[in-house]
Formats: structure tokens, sequence, C-alpha cells
């Protein structure tokens, strides 16, 4: 089953997060994911205005999130997002039919 990692970024480093944005892509390509939403314009319809950058990924399985999240491929990379932002990341598992 898919599973999504939901993440919702307040950008503090600029320059150290365009960094991480350049390094990132190929590491979620290596364990089998892609951006399904890569911080594109939002618009709150409901509750507070929502002013963070929203990221997306897709994995086939939740084994394979979790290995991306965890390897040593993004360690590095991850370290520096959370030394140049703020936020939440969340993963959930798709929806089944």
């Amino acid at each position: 089953m898919a599973a999504y990692a939901v993440g919702r970024i307040k950008i503090t480093d600029l320059e150290k997060f365009k960094e991480y944005q350049k390094g990132v892509p190929a590491t979620i390509a290596k364990h089998g994911g892609r951006y399904v939403v890569r911080g594109g314009e939002t618009t709150t319809r409901e509750g507070d205005e929502e002013t963070n950058r929203i990221v997306i990924l897709e994995f086939d399985t939740m084994e394979a999130l979790t290995g991306w999240y965890d390897s040593d491929d993004y360690a590095e990379l991850k370290a520096m997002r959370m030394s140049a932002s703020e936020g939440q990341m969340v993963f959930v598992e798709g929806y089944e039919t």
C-alpha cells in the first residue's frame, strides 16, 4: 500500500534550504519515491491560514518511506533541512479501495 510523507515547512535559512533542495530529489528517487506536491501555491479554505511550505512525497510502501527517511543517503540532507527550517513531517498510509 502506498505511503506518504507530508511536510509543513517554515524556511528559516533560505540559502541553506536551497542547497537541501538541490540534493534531496536524487535520494527520494533512489528509494522509489516521487514528489506529489512540492511547495506550490496554497489556498486555505477552512481553518487558520496555511503559511508553511507544503511537500507531499509518495512511496510504494511505508517500509520504503521509512527506509528513505532513515537512510545514510538522506541523513546529511535531513540535518541540513532541520537546521534551515522548522515544521512538521507526518507519515501516513494511503487508502486502498
